[in-house]
C-alpha cells in the first residue's frame, strides 16, 4: 500500500518525537513503510563531520594564506624589537604600522638601544609617550630621557645604564597599552610615562584620521589583528583602491603628521566625543598600570603641561552651554594684566578646555592621571605644577614652551630633573650602588655635559618654523616656505634645512658638518658635533676611532684617551687597545700600557709599532726576557724598524749584566 502525501508529511514531522511503531499504529499502516520514509531521510542527511569541514574551510584558507605571506615576507615586519647589533635590540622602525592605515610613512623612535641579555649590573628604564616624551623638536638628543640617561651615567659609572625611549609622534594610550607587555618582558627596573596630549588625534583616537570607533575593546582587538600579514594584505588592497579613486588634491595633502591626523577637527567641550576621549585614556591606562604593578615594576607617570598664557585657542565656538573659547581667553588676559594671576590661570585653563581643536590635553586628563596614580598607588611627576612654578606669575607660556605643548630644551631638562628627583625619593635608583657625584651637584654637571650641538639647536628651530607655518597655526597654508624664508646664513643652517625637509638624514648631516669643522681645524665644534653622533649611536665604534685618530694627530692625548676608553667598553679592538697602550706608555703608566698593548698584539700580532712599544713597556717593567721576545718579533717583521735594533742591543746588555 502506497502512502499518501499527507501521511508522508506527517511521518517526516513526527520522526524525531514519536517512535516509528506508534506512527504506524496511528496511521494504520505497515511499520516497514514508516521506516522506509525515515530511513531514506537519514541517508540523505550529511554526517556531522561534513559541517565541521564546511565551517573549517575559511579558517584553513586564512591560516594557509597567513603562513604563505610570512614565508614570502610580505608587507612590514611588525615585531616590537629588531636587532640593532648582534647583542642589542631597538624598537622596530616599522612598528607603528600597527596603528596607521592612511599615511605614507609612520613615525619612528629616537633609536635607543639595549642589551638582548640584561647584564647583572644593568639599570634599565623605559620611557613611553608621544612627541613631547620623544623630545620634539629637539629629537633625538633633547628629550627628558636623555637628561636622565646622562645623569645616571655620570652618577653611576660602574653600572650599565639603559634609558630606552620608545615614544612616537602622533600616538596615544592605545599604542602604550599595546606595547607594554613586550616592555615588561625586557625586565625593566623602571617605566616613565608622559602621555595624554594625543588622546584625541593620535592614531586610533576618537578624533583621528585612523578612527575605528569609540569602543576601547574593539579598537584594541583591531590592533591585535593588525599584527597578522593577512590583515596587512586586506588593508593594502583597501588603501590601493582608495588611492585609485581619490582626487589629485587629496593625494597631495601635506603638513605635519598631527595636522593630517586631525580628521574630526572640532570636538566640543563635554560632548559625546570629548567624553569618549577621556574614557579611552582612562580605560587603556587602567590596563597599562594594572599590568605594570602586577609585575611589581616601578612606574612614574607625569601630568601634562601646556602653553596656557601665550597660545590662544585654535577653534572657538559658542554653544548653548558654554561660551566661546576666545572670549574666555581674553578675560584671562585681562585678569593677568590686572595682576589677578590665580583667576587668570583658571580662565586660561578653561579657555584651553573650550578650544574645540584638541591638540592640548584637557584638564580632565590630568585629573585622570592623578586619580589612576592614587588607585594604583604609584608616584606622579607633576610636570604641570613644575612648569607653573618655573613661570612668571605661575602661568606657563612661551618661557618654557616652543609652541602649544612642546617644551623648550630647558623645559625638557626640568622634566628630567623632576622625574629623577622622584626616582631618588622613591629609591628607584640603581640598587646597591652609590652615586659618584653628590646629589646636589648632579643636575648642574649633567646640564654642563649635556651632548647637544649647535646643529641640533638649529634643526629644532627650523622644525618649529615648519610647524607654525602649517595648520592650525596658519588657517589656510598655501605652500611650504621658500628657501629665502629660512635665512640660511651658514653651512650649518643649510644642513639643518636639508634635514628638516627630509633631503638628508640626521646622521649624514652631522657627519658632513663634523668634517667641515675638521677641515677648518675648528676642534671645539668638531668634537661637539661628533659627541652628538656618538651619544646618539654609541654602538657605531667607527665614530670613536675616527675622533680618537684626529685627536692623536694633534697630540690631544687626554681627550683621545677618554674617547678610546669609551670605545673599549663597548667593543675592544686593535686600534683602541693599541692607542690606549701607547698613551699610557707615553704617560709612564707602565702596567696599564702592558695590559692594552698585549690585547692589541692579540688582535694583530704583525703590528710592528705595537711590538716595539710593548717591548719598551716590558723593559720599563724590568721584564727583560719578554721585552727581548717582542723586539725580536718586531725586527723579524721589519729589520729596519726605527729604534728597534738599538733597543735590542740595550736589552742584551742589561741581560748580560744581570747574569
Amino acid at each position: 500500500m502506497s502512502l499518501s502525501k499527507k501521511q508522508i508529511k506527517y511521518i517526516q514531522s513526527k520522526k524525531n518525537s514519536i517512535p516509528a511503531e506508534k506512527i504506524a499504529k496511528e496511521l494504520n499502516v505497515d511499520i516497514s513503510e514508516v521506516k522506509k520514509i525515515i530511513g531514506s531521510e537519514e541517508k540523505l542527511k550529511p554526517p556531522k563531520y561534513f559541517y565541521l569541514i564546511l565551517f573549517s574551510l575559511p579558517f584553513l584558507f586564512f591560516i594557509v594564506l597567513e603562513i604563505s605571506l610570512r614565508i614570502f615576507n610580505y608587507g612590514y615586519n611588525l615585531d616590537t624589537w629588531v636587532s640593532a647589533t648582534d647583542d642589542k635590540y631597538m624598537l622596530n622602525p616599522d612598528f607603528a604600522w600597527r596603528y596607521f592605515n592612511n599615511v605614507k610613512s609612520v613615525p619612528t623612535s629616537i633609536e635607543d638601544f639595549f642589551d638582548k641579555e640584561k647584564k647583572d649590573n644593568a639599570f634599565r628604564v623605559f620611557v613611553l609617550g608621544g612627541s613631547s616624551a620623544a623630545g620634539y623638536p629637539y629629537m633625538p638628543l633633547g628629550s627628558f630621557s636623555r637628561y636622565i640617561r646622562k645623569r645616571l651615567e655620570l652618577s653611576y659609572p660602574n653600572n650599565t645604564i639603559e634609558v630606552v625611549n620608545l615614544s612616537l609622534t602622533a600616538v596615544n594610550s592605545y599604542t602604550i597599552r599595546d606595547i607594554i607587555k613586550d616592555v615588561l618582558e625586557q625586565k625593566p627596573d623602571l617605566i616613565l610615562i608622559y602621555a595624554g596630549h594625543n588622546e584625541y588625534y593620535g592614531a586610533l583616537g576618537v578624533g583621528s584620521l585612523e578612527y575605528l570607533g569609540s569602543s576601547v575593546m574593539m579598537v584594541n582587538t583591531a590592533i591585535w589583528l593588525n599584527k597578522f600579514k593577512t590583515v596587512q594584505l586586506i588593508k593594502n588592497f583597501i588603501r590601493w583602491g582608495r588611492e585609485v579613486l581619490s582626487s589629485n588634491e587629496e593625494k597631495q595633502k601635506s603638513g605635519t603628521l598631527m595636522s593630517r591626523m586631525a580628521k574630526n577637527q572640532f570636538i566640543a567641550y563635554k560632548s559625546e566625543t570629548f567624553n569618549a576621549g577621556i574614557n579611552q585614556f582612562t580605560e587603556n591606562f587602567k590596563d597599562i598600570l594594572k599590568w605594570i604593578t602586577n609585575k611589581k615594576v616601578h612606574v612614574i607617570i607625569g601630568t601634562l603641561a601646556s602653553n596656557l598664557k601665550d597660545q590662544p585657542p585654535f577653534v572657538s565656538q559658542k554653544s548653548n552651554k558654554f561660551p566661546a573659547a576666545d572670549s574666555i581667553y581674553k578675560l584671562a588676559e585681562l585678569e593677568y594684566s590686572n595682576n589677578n594671576f590665580h583667576k587668570a590661570d583658571s580662565l586660561y585653563r578653561l579657555a584651553k578646555d573650550l578650544d574645540e581643536l584638541r591638540f592640548r590635553a584637557p584638564e580632565k586628563i590630568n585629573y585622570s592621571i592623578k586619580e589612576l596614580a592614587r588607585i594604583f598607588n604609584i608616584p606622579v611627576a607633576d610636570i604641570d605644577s613644575l612648569f607653573e612654578s618655573e613661570s612668571p606669575n605661575g602661568i606657563t607660556g612661551n618661557n618654557l614652551m616652543t609652541d602649544h605643548l612642546h617644551p623648550i630644551l630647558h623645559g625638557y631638562q626640568l622634566m628630567g630633573k623632576l622625574f629623577y628627583e622622584i626616582m631618588s625619593k622613591m629609591n628607584y635608583l640603581p640598587i646597591g650602588a652609590h652615586p659618584q657625584i653628590p646629589f646636589n651637584k648632579q643636575d648642574s654637571i649633567t646640564i654642563a655635559q649635556f651632548p647637544f650641538s649647535g646643529l641640533d639647536s638649529t634643526i629644532a628651530d627650523f622644525r618649529i618654523k615648519v610647524l607654525k607655518n602649517d595648520w592650525p597655526f596658519v588657517k589656510n597654508p598655501q605652500s611650504f616656505p621658500r628657501k629665502n624664508y629660512w635665512q640660511l646664513n651658514s653651512y650649518k643652517d643649510s644642513i639643518a634645512y636639508d634635514i628638516v625637509i627630509d633631503k638628508m638624514n640626521w646622521i649624514k648631516g652631522h657627519e658632513l658638518l663634523a668634517n667641515y669643522y675638521l677641515r677648518k681645524n675648528d676642534m671645539n665644534n668638531y668634537l661637539a658635533t661628533m659627541n652628538s653622533l656618538i651619544y646618539q649611536y654609541p654602538v657605531v665604534v667607527e665614530y670613536y676611532d675616527n675622533v680618537a685618530l684626529e685627536l692623536i694627530k694633534r697630540k690631544m692625548y687626554d681627550d683621545a684617551y677618554n674617547i678610546l676608553l669609551s670605545r673599549y667598553k663597548i667593543k675592544p679592538g686593535e686600534f683602541c687597545t693599541k692607542w690606549l697602550g701607547n698613551i699610557n706608555l707615553y704617560k709612564n703608566r707602565i702596567l696599564p700600557a702592558i695590559k692594552y698593548l698585549k690585547e692589541s698584539y692579540e688582535f694583530n700580532p704583525n703590528d710592528t709599532q705595537t711590538l716595539y712599544n710593548l717591548a719598551g713597556a716590558y723593559a720599563l717593567n724590568k721584564d727583560i726576557a719578554k721585552a727581548l721576545e717582542m723586539v725580536n718579533r718586531c725586527l723579524s717583521l721589519d729589520k729596519n724598524y726605527p729604534g728597534a735594533q738599538n733597543l735590542k742591543n740595550q736589552l742584551l746588555a742589561i741581560s748580560k749584566n744581570q747574569k
